[in-house]
């Protein structure tokens, strides 16, 4: 069951890619769009700007055209297989199913990136409770700022996304981290947001910019480091201080179609 609308892209697994958080990560992209598909249009995405906003959960990709291409893998080495690609992965309805199918096939633990926008339902939650690691993006402190940051689809709000990672945070067995991005639109809420990691108590805080091109500037590293002043009681760690290991993707093409610079 594909997407004909969007134009479905050639493969579902892409990478492997080196993540300052995740070390060498092999992609998986359950909504595999050749258009950007995502619930929310973040001014800092290296995407681009989001050409199908939309909060419908629904199948994209079967399942087993991932069973197949794992299949065809050859033996990697890899740290992390990772959920996420050219949307917002939380989108596939069948996400639980995926995961566990890439479990029964491979041996490197699971982790999703998520934007949180549907945290706040249950059946969201249980499918990302079977991953290994789940980081959660938060950006914003308030719904004013949600819409400046990340220009949700109509229909998501703060409150939900907020109670959502407060639920999931209660239900949640494995490594809980949060992802903030910081730009010039949002650095001077770095206090509120360290108030709000402190209630959710995740395991790590990974403090970002975007540091890869996009529609607005990274902070410099003497920026950043004033904000992490507002995180040095937490588990944070600033996209300034990371290693990342060094990797060849399998496939160039669909790799750069994800993550424009390697």
């Amino acid at each position: 069951m594909g997407d004909s609308g969007g134009g479905q892209l050639k493969k579902v697994i892409y990478g492997p890619v080196a993540s300052w958080r995740l070390g060498r990560s092999l992609g998986v992209d359950m909504v595999s769009q050749a258009e950007k598909t995502c619930s929310f249009d973040c001014v800092y995405c290296q995407l681009g700007p989001t050409r199908r906003l939309t909060r419908e959960r629904r199948v994209f990709v079967p399942v087993a055209k991932l069973q197949e291409e794992m299949e065809r893998l050859p033996s990697l080495e890899v740290d992390y297989v990772t959920f996420s690609g050219t949307a917002e992965p939380t989108l596939a309805a069948n996400l639980g199913e995926a995961i566990l199918a890439v479990r029964q096939r491979l041996s490197a633990p699971v982790a999703v990136l998520t934007n949180s926008s549907f945290m706040s339902d249950s059946e969201v939650r249980g499918a990302l409770a079977l991953a290994d690691k789940v980081v959660a993006k938060l950006d914003a402190p308030s719904w004013e700022l949600l819409h400046i940051v990340n220009r949700p689809a109509p229909g998501i709000t703060f409150e939900g996304i907020l109670d959502g990672l407060g639920r999931f945070r209660e239900e949640y067995q494995g490594v809980f981290a949060l992802q903030m991005m910081f730009y010039e639109g949002n650095r001077g809420y770095a206090g509120a947001l360290a108030d709000l990691a402190r209630e959710l108590d995740p395991d790590e805080i990974e403090v970002n910019t975007p540091l890869r091109p996009c529609a607005v500037e990274p902070l410099a590293r003497e920026e950043m480091a004033e904000i992490m002043e507002h995180f040095s009681d937490l588990p944070a760690i600033s996209v300034y201080e990371a290693e990342r290991p060094s990797v060849e993707p399998l496939d160039r093409k669909e790799t750069l179609r994800r993550r424009p610079v390697l």
